[in-house]
């Protein structure tokens, strides 16, 4: 039996919103592609530096029980709203990734993009302490007052880890991350 996917409309409520000093993402989409702010070199230099540098998760008042326990884990996934991608960039079906033309130019789908049709990102963040409704993150690639739409535990057991493939130039890009 064939399923058409939903038309309909989705309603997401933010739990809690970013802060950080992070004013503009390191990406930035149009309807021309993916461009790094700064270039390439002062981007690997930003991703490093944003992958130590601490922003603050603030979960609303009304769903502070949801946050007991959170504190047993070292790592949290967080899901959150790509609130500043413009409708152009979420009508790209095609990008060179982290916007370098000497990678293979890919469907959005094979990609990390933060140009998406539903701009939902995911970032799995070290969580450092909680205080009330607040985490205290690093690694959050989000910009500041990002919406976040729901957290997780990350529990690395839940993961494939065998018989996992990778494409050739994603490798690449995480060899280049690493050894800047």
């Amino acid at each position: 039996m064939e399923h058409a996917p939903s038309s309909g409309t989705i309603t997401l409520t933010p739990i809690g919103i970013v802060r950080n000093d992070i004013a503009a993402p390191l990406l930035v989409a149009d309807s021309d592609g993916l461009k790094v702010n700064d270039g390439p070199k002062a981007a690997l230099k930003k991703f490093n530096q944003a992958s130590d540098a601490r922003s603050k998760i603030v979960i609303r008042e009304d769903l502070s029980d949801l946050l007991d326990g959170i504190d047993d884990y070292s790592h949290i996934v967080v899901l959150y709203w790509g609130h500043g991608i413009t409708d152009a960039a979420r009508s790209l079906k095609h990008v060179h990734p982290v916007g370098r033309t000497d990678y293979p130019l890919q469907g959005i789908f094979s990609t990390c993009s933060p140009a998406r049709p539903n701009p939902v990102l995911m970032t799995v963040v070290r969580l450092w302490g909680r205080d009330g409704t607040t985490l205290t993150v690093s690694g959050l690639d989000a910009i500041d007052k990002s919406p976040v739409l729901d957290i997780k535990p990350y529990v690395g057991e839940s993961f494939p880890r065998d018989g996992v493939s990778v494409p050739e130039w994603m490798q690449r890009i995480m060899g280049e991350f690493r050894a800047e």
